[in-house]
């Protein structure tokens, strides 16, 4: 089996591009992701970036924008698979409940992880119990 069956791993990074810990280190050693890069597209994989040249945990603000442009990428990338991680959620910080809303409408091709289907379907059910 090929790298390229594999889906894109998409994990948190920093604007460095110091993959150095947690699921970017797996990402540098398992999936080509590139030292020096710290979003977009590398190897088999791609960086949201959750922190900054220094390693400081970004505002939510920006993540949601960094967010927004791997969504348009999976958009226009839909012969692509993307695995998502828990972006965010490590050294980053932050909690599903702050994150997983950003990829409500991400599209079908963007595997979502568990943490973060729990917090969307979650919502959704509230919707439908307050709307039904």
């Amino acid at each position: 089996m090929s790298e390229a069956a594999d889906p894109v791993f998409v994990f948190g990074s920093n604007q460095a591009g110091r993959h150095g810990k947690g699921a970017a280190l797996w990402a540098k050693q398992h999936r080509g992701a590139i030292h020096g890069q710290g979003e977009g597209l590398q190897g088999n994989s791609y960086g949201i970036p959750t922190k900054d040249t220094r390693i400081r945990t970004l505002p939510l603000e920006d993540i949601a924008q960094a967010v927004e442009r791997f969504k348009a990428f999976a958009r226009e990338h839909a012969e692509l698979s993307f695995q998502l991680t828990p972006i965010g959620c490590g050294l980053a910080g932050y909690t599903p409940q702050q994150i997983a809303p950003m990829f409500r409408d991400a599209p079908a091709n963007v595997l979502v992880p568990d943490e973060f289907k729990a917090v969307l379907e979650g919502a959704n059910e509230a919707k439908t119990s307050t709307t039904g």
